[in-house]
């Protein structure tokens, strides 16, 4: 699992390559750990290369949302496959995203 972390524009932008399973999930959120205080800058979660989210990676993006929340600031998932998307629609949490 690849993460790559840029801030452009104003927005910080989190590219997620690869399986984000419960074995990942750990280095993954340390990894993310400056989108928890996002400072009032919009994040941009980029998963065109994310090939699949367990539950512990929902509960990672659910954490950044609520930090994200808490300063204005707002959590764009782009550029999901289907099956991420499908996730996150079964789960209701697509909801709770703004979705690009």
């Amino acid at each position: 699992m690849e993460v790559n972390i840029q801030e452009l524009e104003g927005k910080i932008i989190a590219t997620l390559e690869g399986e984000l399973d419960t074995a990942a999930a750990i280095e993954v959120e340390q990894a993310l750990q400056p989108l928890y205080h996002s400072d009032g800058h919009d994040v941009i979660i980029e998963c065109e290369k994310l090939d699949y989210i367990a539950s512990s990676g929902l509960r990672i993006l659910l954490g950044i949302l609520k930090g994200a929340k808490t300063t204005g600031s707002k959590v764009v998932l782009r550029n999901m496959n289907d099956d991420i998307k499908s996730v996150f629609s079964m789960t209701g949490l697509i909801n709770l995203f703004d979705v690009e």
